[in-house]
């Protein structure tokens, strides 16, 4: 995993622009609220390049931002410092976490959850994120479902495009290993009018909400509601991805 988001950081931000950030922080403070409190204290854990840990500092909430890829970081704390906040960023493993002190929430999005690619790593990580919770604290994450690796993913291609630049995009998953290799090619316009071409190869793993489930209850997270990939309704078979909402009992 450490050597993904290597050539896709500079250009992370520009291939999601339709994200809506600002939605997705207001989905995850009122579930936070409903379930537990208002938090202060809040970690986005795999935050990337800070979209997200930005939109919540902005609101006032003390941000702690950890990812593993250096350059992703790099750019989340140079949006941090041009907006004017103040924000921790680590460099640490999901499945290795050493931070200073616990949380009100944790929020894991954007499907960082499945690039952990065997069962005992996502066991590990729920754990640690138990570990870091404040009694009663709130774990928000979601994950790619298994129909959108039989369906969507598949051995797909696409095509994903933004101002400058143009990106090829080839999938082959293998359904008897759950593994989804993603070979990306991007082809990024320089001032001179040319293209400078980088390649990236990632790899999720899909897994089973049975497995999830386990996860969770082995590492004392208390599940408390699934929701659909729209964020306001229950779950149904075509979602490609669901939200998982969970409480460290202590």
């Amino acid at each position: 995993m450490s050597d993904q988001y290597t050539s896709i950081a500079s250009l992370y931000d520009r291939l999601n622009m339709e994200t809506d950030y600002n939605a997705l922080a207001n989905f995850l403070i009122k579930k936070t609220k409903e379930h537990y409190r208002n938090p202060e204290m809040i970690l986005d854990l795999a935050c990337g390049t800070g979209k997200l840990t930005a939109c919540l500092a902005g609101r006032g909430y003390d941000m702690t931002g950890v990812d593993l890829s250096e350059e992703m970081l790099q750019i989340a704390s140079e949006r941090a410092q041009k907006s004017g906040l103040d924000v921790l960023f680590l460099c640490q493993n999901m499945c290795g976490l050493d931070l200073y002190g616990t949380y009100d929430a944790v929020y894991c999005c954007f499907d960082s959850l499945n690039y952990l690619t065997r069962p005992h790593e996502l066991a590990k990580c729920f754990s640690l994120v138990h570990n870091y919770l404040n009694p009663d604290g709130i774990f928000i994450f979601d994950m790619n479902t298994p129909y959108k690796f039989e369906n969507i993913y598949k051995d797909n291609s696409y095509i994903l495009e933004a101002e400058g630049l143009f990106c090829a995009w080839q999938n082959y998953y293998n359904p008897k290993s759950k593994m989804c290799d993603f070979y990306l090619t991007f082809f990024e316009e320089t001032k001179n009018g040319g293209y400078i071409r980088s390649d990236e190869v990632q790899r999720e793993r899909c897994y089973s909400e049975k497995t999830i489930l386990k996860a969770l209850k082995d590492s004392k997270l208390e599940l408390i509601e699934i929701i659909g990939e729209d964020k306001s309704s229950a779950p149904s078979d075509t979602d490609g991805r669901r939200y998982y909402i969970a409480r460290a009992k202590k």
